[in-house]
């Protein structure tokens, strides 16, 4: 995978294509409308975080009688605001995220122990849990507890709040019901269905729409500057209105690999058996490749119905293609079998 510039959301200073949901936080901010409790929702990769960022940092920074001349969000990123948010330091921000599993957490302690820091390859493969825990949650009530810098904002940032187990989400739901005075939560949620009714009820939400796909195209400009034009529109029109999914994509050239599941597939029986097995093996040897293959088998099962019409076994297909790559997560299955499989299974009904 090529090196490129990832976006992280604490030091991203530019959005794009948000600009009602913005608009709408800071029209409250005005009228001093400021609920407690804030859910960001919508689809991954398309603003969600960075939104969240831009409201704390913004709410960390501005003078509140002078609220007349404020028509963004907008921090500069020469502010010691700015800085001390991209660095985790602001003593009024928290963010909970899911923390590491136990033995790659000591190994962390370990390095500072011995103080010899990780390398950016070691930090990059540290694995996290697959929940935000109580344990967690509870660091959140200890943080709201104390007093805030120069009697100002206390926030706290959950990415993603859909990550929380039903323990968490209990835990969270008192701070909900009960909030400190100039307390504000964001909830970044990817799948809002996944969030307790009682935590949904008790929150603003701000429901974040898809990029467009000039907005996407615009976005991979700037990120992805070696792009050339035909690369980024078709990039753009198969990301689903998400610059994190365009990112990917790229980064991965998804484009490539959908031309050769096609082919594979729609090649039915005059494929050669070693180019499929190569081609699945390619895929089951990173884990971020082998998660986007199963967008691309989805997106070809989309297509195909879009274009030949529904069946009942191409429904199963689908079901099919779903059940595997949830038993590959949970159960130490050979994936390239699994992809092989997966194919043969759908190049009978095709």
């Amino acid at each position: 995978m090529a090196e490129n510039f990832n976006i992280n959301p604490r030091n991203n200073n530019y959005l794009l294509g948000q600009n009602e949901a913005e608009e709408m936080f800071l029209q409250a901010w005005k009228n001093s409308k400021v609920h407690h409790a804030w859910i960001l929702s919508g689809r991954k990769g398309i603003g969600k975080a960075t939104l969240a960022y831009r409201i704390a940092r913004f709410l960390l920074w501005a003078d509140e009688t002078k609220k007349d001349e404020y028509s963004s969000l907008n921090v500069s990123e020469n502010s010691p605001i700015f800085k001390q948010v991209n660095e985790g330091s602001h003593p009024d921000l928290k963010v909970l995220e899911r923390g590491l599993i136990e033995t790659d957490k000591r190994k962390v302690i370990k390095a500072i122990q011995n103080g010899e820091p990780m390398s950016d390859d070691e930090l990059a493969n540290l694995k996290k849990s697959a929940f935000i825990k109580i344990d967690e949650v509870r660091e959140v009530v200890d943080f709201l507890s104390k007093t805030s810098f120069n009697n100002g904002w206390r926030i706290v940032i959950i990415d993603s709040a859909d990550d929380m187990n039903r323990s968490a989400e209990n835990s969270l739901l008192k701070i909900l019901e009960e909030p400190p005075a100039k307390t504000l939560i964001l909830l970044i949620c990817n799948n809002l269905g996944k969030l307790l009714p009682t935590i949904r009820s008790r929150c603003v939400k701000l429901n974040l729409q898809p990029l467009k796909t000039a907005e996407v195209a615009s976005l991979l400009r700037r990120y992805r500057p070696e792009l050339n034009e035909k690369m980024i529109a078709k990039i753009s029109e198969i990301s689903n209105g998400s610059i994190g999914e365009a990112i990917k994509y790229a980064d991965f050239d998804a484009v490539g690999i959908y031309d050769n599941l096609c082919r594979i597939i729609l090649g039915k029986n005059q494929i050669n058996l070693k180019d499929e097995i190569d081609f699945c093996k390619n895929l089951a040897a990173d884990d971020e490749k082998f998660a986007l293959s199963e967008e691309l088998f989805n997106k070809f099962l989309r297509e195909y119905i879009e274009q030949e019409g529904n069946s009942e076994e191409i429904y199963k297909c689908w079901q099919n293609t779903k059940r595997m790559y949830a038993e590959c997560t949970t159960v130490n299955m050979d994936k390239t079998l699994m992809l092989l499989n997966l194919i043969n299974d759908i190049v009978k009904v095709v």
